[in-house]
């Protein structure tokens, strides 16, 4: 079996691994560059003729790891694309999202250069439109959780809880090499343990080659409980100070999960009762979906299930869903808290709530997640003394902070033991999805606990296993 890196190859985006086998070839996630100085991958030829590829293995559905599919249809790809009910699910929502974003944001560029009177070239048309995503949609093929599955001639795949969000997959691929049985584990991205809503990663036992993220592969989150104190340290202070608290979020479990967090605060009286905007229609949508699939999730969203039939709901909460309502946020007086995407900063309606508290010193800009290199997101968590939205400068006054403990991504330490958990140890361990720096860490890591051949895999390297 020979695997090409397309993507993810020292940085975090992008993920795309082309996998070929006798007749078979197969990619496994088709994702977005986000990064600012990669972005222009998502422009460039696709490296594979999307005709050959007979199927897409998906992981999980955030448009790192899917956002590129609609595109790649587009193209010419016509297999099937395989992956769990909710992945499914919520991956036409967060494409379908993708797809409305770039379509108004290339307006929106035309309209302000038009405005500007500025000459020159800039992207008229977006990577795709909503009209693609929905040729997407007919192929997606559910799949559960440790169903054997054949994706193409001579390769099957077992698909097993990620415990990253709502249906997230490690794939185990099973392929015969001169008559003997093989397997190559893709982690997809790796969950942590004893998280709300999601049940545990799982673990294997044996494995012929892994190819694993490593997001956090040099660093440690804090722990639960000093992330929860943390936020309602956060939220008590920017409401004395009169501003308000605003959390640039991903639709996709983060969300979620702030939610159950806020919900159970305010129950014990811990925080203020401020009215909680959702300011996402994809967050709301995706909400409904995890209600949907109430057998997946762990133990104890389950018996919260059982008791109130809903995991997020409380007086104060407001989901809202058209432009209208985002733009009344504005107009409420008193401290709010505000949840939006993109969870980086990139796109949607976050920029909006930016730009009204970020030169305010009594708001609070909240990160809960990652922030990749080179995006909004980041630049803005670097604490510039000013930075630029929408084509205009702002200078920043607000508060920024950070909790690392609400990552949907395992730590250095959780990543060394899923890996350090296969007892029959892998011939070769390939660390994708990473920074440059903290993949090589990673690596220089698992070479010193577990075994000697790891490779961080340069872009469009391919390698045999």
């Amino acid at each position: 079996m020979k695997i090409q890196f397309l993507g993810a190859a020292e940085n975090v985006t992008g993920s795309r691994f082309y996998v070929e086998h006798g007749k078979a070839r197969i990619l496994i996630d088709c994702g977005l560059y986000q990064e600012r100085d990669l972005q222009a991958r998502n422009w460039e030829e696709f490296p594979v003729n999307p005709q050959s590829i007979q199927a897409l293995v998906l992981t999980h559905a955030h448009i790192d790891h899917c956002g590129y599919i609609p595109r790649l249809v587009k193209e010419g790809f016509r297999g099937k694309i395989y992956c769990t009910g909710p992945t499914a699910e919520i991956a036409k929502i967060s494409l379908l999202d993708s797809a409305k974003l770039q379509e108004h944001d290339v307006e929106y560029k035309r309209r302000r250069h038009k405005r500007e009177g500025r000459k020159g070239p800039h992207p008229l048309q977006p990577l795709y439109t909503v009209d693609d995503v929905g040729k997407v949609t007919r192929l997606f093929r559910k799949v559960r959780y440790e169903e054997e599955i054949g994706v193409a001639e001579g390769i099957r795949a077992v698909f097993y809880d990620a415990g990253h969000i709502l249906g997230s997959a490690m794939v185990e691929l099973h392929f015969q090499d001169d008559g003997v049985e093989r397997t190559c584990i893709f982690s997809g991205d790796i969950g942590r343990c004893r998280r709300p809503l999601l049940a545990d990663p799982h673990m294997f036992e044996k494995a012929d080659a892994v190819v694993m993220e490593a997001t956090y592969g040099n660093r440690l989150h804090e722990r639960e409980g000093p992330a929860v104190e943390k936020l309602v340290r956060v939220i008590n202070m920017t409401k004395e100070r009169g501003g308000n608290v605003v959390i640039p979020s991903f639709a996709i479990n983060r969300t979620q999960e702030i939610l159950y967090y806020l919900s159970r605060l305010i129950d014990d009286n811990r925080i203020p009762h401020l009215m909680t905007f959702v300011d996402s229609p994809m967050a709301a949508e995706v909400t409904e979906i995890y209600e949907m699939y109430p057998d997946i999730v762990d133990e104890e969203a389950k018996e919260i299930f059982r008791k109130d039939d809903t995991l997020f709901d409380y007086p104060l909460l407001k989901m809202t869903k058209s432009a209208a309502e985002s733009k009344a946020i504005n107009h409420v007086k008193g401290s709010v808290i505000i949840i939006a995407g993109s969870g980086m900063c990139t796109g949607g309606r976050i920029k909006h709530h930016l730009i009204e508290n970020i030169t305010r010193p009594e708001s609070t800009i909240l990160f809960v997640g990652y922030q990749a290199a080179g995006t909004l997101g980041r630049v803005i968590l670097e604490r510039p003394e000013k930075v630029r939205i929408h084509g205009q400068t702002y200078p920043v006054r607000a508060v920024i902070e950070k909790i690392n403990g609400f990552s949907a991504h395992a730590d250095r330490d959780e990543l060394l033991a899923w890996l350090t958990h296969i007892k029959e140890k892998p011939r070769k361990v390939f660390i994708v999805h990473s920074e440059k720096e903290a993949a090589h860490d990673f690596a220089a890591l698992v070479k010193e606990k577990y075994i000697p051949d790891v490779v961080v895999p340069q872009y469009l390297e391919s390698f045999e296993v």
